[in-house]
């Protein structure tokens, strides 16, 4: 595990009271995700963690920083890519990790990004169940700490992942369907198609590419 240095950061203004959110670059950046990387894994005890990310410009850049930081902590990573939320909850029980951290500023504008923090059994982490020493151990650590790290693991788990929603109905006994799907430009568009092909219902869908300016998606301005 990393050692605790004298270079240390402010106060992390990102970490709100159920996850991490903040403007980028100014409230939350690399530097920031590579330092929350080292911490989670620290508090934790991790030697696996499961990763994904929402289609934000931001995301790639964050999640190989916040990876760093949870490989130089001396944990495995386990990069699922471009996901929804729901299937880093399914990822970490279904690959048995001590942890997932899903790269998403959820229902926010585009210049904003956060992650959600979930321990084994995907037990939600919010600041009455870990996230303040998440939060007060990031801010004690240098993001000049050097080490060794690893490259990602990379995995599919969609498959696996729809199987598992589908065995809570008889597909069977479904009838033919036309059913509209919105998107909203979000993650949700790929797991749609990957369903399509196992359903008897014709998806008509809109806004369904990913697209991290969300152009036709809702805007949501937040203030705190």
């Amino acid at each position: 595990m990393p050692n605790h240095t004298p270079d240390q950061i402010s106060e992390l203004t990102c970490f709100k009271a159920y996850d991490v959110r903040g403007k980028i670059p100014t409230q939350l950046n690399e530097s920031i995700a590579f330092l929350i990387g080292l911490a989670v894994t620290e508090y934790l005890k991790a030697s696996a963690i499961v990763i994904g990310y929402d289609v934000r410009h931001s995301s790639p850049g964050l999640v190989e920083s916040l990876s760093r930081g949870i490989s130089q902590a001396g944990a495995e990573v386990i990069n699922i890519g471009l996901c929804g939320t729901e299937e880093i909850y399914f990822a970490t029980n279904f690959l048995d990790t001590d942890g997932g951290i899903m790269v998403t500023a959820s229902h926010n504008p585009a210049d904003y990004n956060g992650m959600k923090i979930v321990g084994s059994g995907a037990r939600p982490i919010s600041m009455d169940s870990g996230l303040q020493e998440i939060k007060g151990l990031a801010e004690q650590l240098s993001s000049n700490i050097s080490g060794n790290s690893s490259p990602a693991a990379h995995k599919n788990i969609r498959p696996d992942y729809i199987k598992k929603i589908l065995s809570f109905v008889e597909v069977e006994h479904l009838r033919p369907l036309k059913v509209l799907v919105n998107a909203g430009n979000g993650c949700a568009g790929p797991a749609v198609d990957a369903i399509e092909k196992l359903l008897p219902f014709e998806f008509v869908k809109l806004n369904h590419e990913p697209d991290g300016t969300f152009p036709n998606g809702f805007r949501i301005h937040c203030s705190k």
